[in-house]
This record gives structure tokens, sequence and C-alpha cells, in this order.
């Protein structure tokens, strides 16, 4: 059965200790008072662009969710993914989180390595945060890439409600039949890495699961479900890429990304037939091309 109980060690693993670890060498950085966990990789070809390449992970996931695109990206780019507070193997404080702490973070991360001028590029809440930060901060971030992004939706004003209602004993008994529910959108079934991709998930759950990683799940993700992109979609001035699967059909993602792609002034919609949510795993060669020809492109 299932167990929210943490194991005596989770509040010190650094690492993974039973779930799938990353190939590439990981490092540690305080930003905002707290230890983010970090690759910093490429390039490796020697035309390779001088912008960093920075990478934001989905909800609840980690610096692995990008192994197989990370590799390809990073011919032509240092390319920086680091863990979100909360999440992954950087520290998780039992403390309110937001999407607004998760755009400061990494606001923070990129002044601490001293890194001005970066593109960015994300899925899921990873694309959320592109485009949020993309609109904040358009001179900082030139080139915005975000696959599915959530936020693609109107506000669900209910969940603010909700959220504000929900106690941590419920939010703790609730936590594994909703994941286990959620994580139906995340794979296409014909995928043939989806059984082992879920399981693996599930152990990274288990071995960080404490109050801070439960709090972290359900805070973000009321707070993705009240925040909607249309509102200011139409001020995103920098050139901007959105990709979606055609089979990634939860909270109406398609018909969310086309209604983006047509509020964004200077934005073009890839589809990748076949694919759902998590693209980044299911088609990491398609993707990697595509963002990367998108990014190749003169400034103009």
């Amino acid at each position: 059965m299932d167990s929210v109980v943490a194991p005596p060690t989770s509040r010190l693993l650094h690492r993974p200790r039973l779930a799938r670890a990353t190939p590439h060498a990981q490092h540690d950085l305080e930003v905002g008072g707290g230890r983010l966990r970090y690759i910093d990789v490429g390039p490796t070809l020697p035309h390779a662009h001088g912008t960093p390449l920075l990478l934001v992970h989905g909800h609840t996931s980690r610096i692995e969710e990008y192994d197989d695109i990370v590799p390809l990206l990073a011919r032509e780019h240092r390319v920086l993914v680091p863990d979100l507070p909360g999440s992954g193997y950087s520290d998780k404080p039992d403390r309110p989180y937001s999407l607004k702490l998760y755009e400061d973070t990494l606001l923070g991360f990129l002044d601490r390595l001293g890194i001005g001028e970066a593109r960015l590029a994300g899925g899921s809440l990873g694309g959320n945060l592109t485009l949020r930060l993309g609109h904040r901060e358009p001179e900082r971030f030139p080139r915005l890439a975000a696959w599915a992004p959530a936020g693609a939706w109107p506000p669900v004003r209910w969940a603010a409600e909700l959220g504000r209602a929900l106690g941590r004993a419920t939010a703790r008994a609730l936590f594994w039949p909703v994941v286990r529910f959620q994580s139906r959108y995340w794979y296409g079934p014909r995928w043939p890495h989806r059984t082992r991709a879920l399981a693996d998930t599930f152990t990274y759950y288990r071995e960080v699961m404490e109050p801070g990683f439960v709090r972290m799940y359900f805070e973000v993700a009321f707070d993705q479900l009240v925040n909607s992109h249309f509102g200011y979609a139409s001020e995103i001035a920098q050139p901007t890429w959105l990709g979606w699967g055609d089979q990634d059909h939860g909270m109406n993602m398609g018909q969310g990304v086309r209604r983006l792609a047509s509020l964004i002034p200077r934005s073009e919609l890839k589809v990748f037939a076949g694919a759902r949510h998590s693209l980044a795993n299911e088609v990491p060669d398609a993707l990697a091309a595509s963002c990367l020809e998108f990014f190749s492109r003169p400034a103009r």
C-alpha cells in the first residue's frame, strides 16, 4: 500500500537513492535561503550559441525529466536545469508555495550564477513559468519555448476556495489517489516506456515524501488552476514557440494552446502527432530539434 510517511532519512536526501539519477554532474546552490540541486551541461559544439538555456521542469517533477533532451540541446547551449523548491532533491521546507515563489527562485538562481540574458523553455509547469517569466522580464528572456503549458485555460475560480479549505490531513490522504488519476494523462498508452517511467516517478515520490512536498503539490496545483495566461498573452512581445501533443486533452489543453498561439503576437505552434503531455520523454528528438531550429533563427 502506498504511504505518505517519509523514511527516516528523506529529509537528508540531496541525491536520488532508489529512484533513477541523472547521468549529469549534480550541483547544489543556495537560492533564497534554500538549497537547489541543479545540472549545468554543455555546450559541446565549437559554434555553440553564447546565450544559456534554462530548462524548467514540470509540476512535482525533477531534473531527470529532461535527461533525454539535455544532451541534444547542450550541443549548442549551456543548459541549466534546477530542481524547484519542494521538488526533486532540492530543499522542501514546509512553507507556502506559489508560482510567484518559483519565478523569484529561478531569477535568483540565474543571478547567483551570474547569468543575465537566457533563453527559457519548459513543459507543463515549466511551460507555465516560461510564459510568466517571459512576460515579467522580456529583456532578460528574449526567446521562449513552452510545451503543454499549464495555465492555458480560463481561471478555475472554485480552486482557490478549495485550496484554502484543504487541510493537511486531507491533503495527505488525497495525495496518492489524485496522483494515480493524474498520471493517466502524462504519457500515451502506446508509449513503450510508460510503465517504467511511472514506476520510477512513484519511487521518486516515495523517496522524497515529506510535509513540504505534499504541501507544494497541492498549493502549486491550485495556483496554476486559478492563474491563466489569457489575460496578458497579447503582451508577450518576444518570439515564442508553443508545443502540443495531439493526444494531450487534459484541461482542454489543445484548445488552450491554440488560443495562446492566437493571442501571443510572435508565436508559432508545433503539434506532435501521437504524443501526450510529456513531450520531453515521449518525443525527445523531435522536441529538441524543433526547439533548436527555433532558437537558431536570426534575431529579427
